[in-house]
């Protein structure tokens, strides 16, 4: 597995899981202000550019990054953060093993399986995938996943070196992860985030995934988009973050 690091010489490791279709610069901001304190690390989950392996399902995905702590950093880190697909990988690792992490940050992750969606996504994608490379439509793509204008070359980048085959594999997992009953067993410390101006599905996610995890922190960000708070506000992302360590 590959990951881009910030902060190597910090004892205390964080670990960011970036969203679907994105990469590691999804917590660029968060790592730039977190470094001076932390060792953080960024994985680049299977079948995005950069990784080392396609992607299979969301499962594999979180085996392999629990083997991944397990010999880099004594099977344990001080906090695991994810968004959307990243997020969806956590909360498998959570599942996994409940004492991986001291501290977790779930933001906008899908808990509720979407059967038709999974259904539809690889013939939809069948017809518009080549529209991904085209440089207009990424533009339409980008604003409407309400991404700050800096970060449009690495978006367009990334899914435009993202296969049709990993495209919708990643994709089609995302709407079809249901989570496991051994999360009522994760011992971390959890913050679960949605943003106030996402889907009601997605709302009731976040609901369903607080209400399992025992004692977890809640919050819907209002004003916020799917992805908003760690990928536009990283200073307020950092914020919440310290906050959760330190109470």
């Amino acid at each position: 597995m590959k990951a881009v690091e910030y902060g190597k010489e910090n004892k205390d490791v964080i670990l960011l899981l970036h969203g679907g279709g994105l990469s590691w610069w999804n917590y660029k901001g968060v790592a730039e202000l977190l470094s001076g304190r932390f060792h953080i690390v960024i994985p680049i989950l299977d079948g995005h550019p950069g990784s080392d392996a396609p992607f299979t399902s969301i499962e594999s995905n979180a085996k392999e990054i629990i083997s991944y702590i397990d010999e880099n950093f004594g099977s344990r880190v001080l906090l695991i953060g994810g968004l959307s697909l990243g997020g969806q990988v956590l909360l498998e690792i959570l599942s996994r093993r409940c004492d991986i992490c001291g501290y977790a940050i779930i933001e906008s992750a899908l808990a509720i399986p979407m059967k038709i969606t999974a259904a539809l996504i690889k013939p939809v994608y069948s017809i518009c995938y080549p529209l991904i490379k085209q440089r207009w439509f990424a533009k339409l793509q980008f604003k409407a996943l309400h991404i700050k204008d800096e970060l449009f070359e690495d978006y367009y980048k990334d899914t435009s070196d993202i296969s049709r085959r990993n495209m919708t594999s990643f994709l089609t997992a995302n709407s079809g992860y249901q989570i496991k009953d051994t999360l009522r067993d994760c011992k971390a410390k959890a913050l679960v985030l949605v943003g106030g101006k996402e889907r009601r599905i997605m709302k009731r996610s976040a609901k369903q995934v607080a209400g399992i995890i025992p004692g977890a922190q809640s919050e819907v960000l209002k004003n916020y988009y799917h992805g908003d708070l760690s990928i536009n506000h990283p200073e307020e992302y950092a914020e919440k973050l310290l906050q959760l360590i330190n109470t």
